[in-house]
């Protein structure tokens, strides 16, 4: 199985997802979407979850701030602002001690990010939208093959397709 994972659009739908994520059986979204219409264009690659940021202003956007899914046997959660400064914020932090998750999509960073901590997989694809500082701009693809998970960042071009 290949999930694509996304975070941070701000309402930028770069056409190179369409060939990133080509074939993904679904898509994690996790936050600052932007616009719905990035969620839209994502729907038309594979289904889709996704939960709400600071930019979309938490739940007045109509995604929830958490969301906690079953893909591939695995529990996995999605929540937007896991870190904050460097830090594991203290919600970020209840937030995994009340899911359990085997891996935990998140975003607000736009730093893409791969760690275990406590057993879990914590995996920030990047930023996808408008290349913001001195950060690449980048998406992630988890594959699931037998027991394994192989997280992988993608690096996308400064400006979008």
């Amino acid at each position: 199985m290949r999930i694509g994972v996304i975070s941070d659009t701000h309402g930028l739908f770069d056409g190179a997802l369409l060939r990133h994520f080509a074939g993904v059986d679904h898509i994690l979204h996790a936050g600052d979407i932007g616009k719905a219409g990035v969620i839209e264009q994502l729907a038309r690659i594979a289904p889709v979850t996704a939960v709400s940021g600071n930019v979309d202003g938490f739940e007045a956007c109509g995604f929830p701030v958490e969301q906690v899914l079953e893909l591939a046997g695995r529990r996995i959660a999605l929540y937007h602002r896991l870190y904050e400064g460097g830090r594991l914020t203290r919600a970020g932090a209840g937030f995994l001690a009340r899911t359990c998750p085997f891996i935990c999509v998140y975003g607000h960073t736009h730093q893409p990010k791969v760690e275990w901590k406590d057993g879990v997989l914590l995996f920030n694809p990047g930023s996808a939208g408008p290349k913001r500082f001195h950060l690449p701009r980048a998406i992630g693809i988890l594959l699931f093959s037998n027991d394994t998970v192989e997280p992988q960042h993608i690096m996308l071009a400064d400006r979008a397709e």
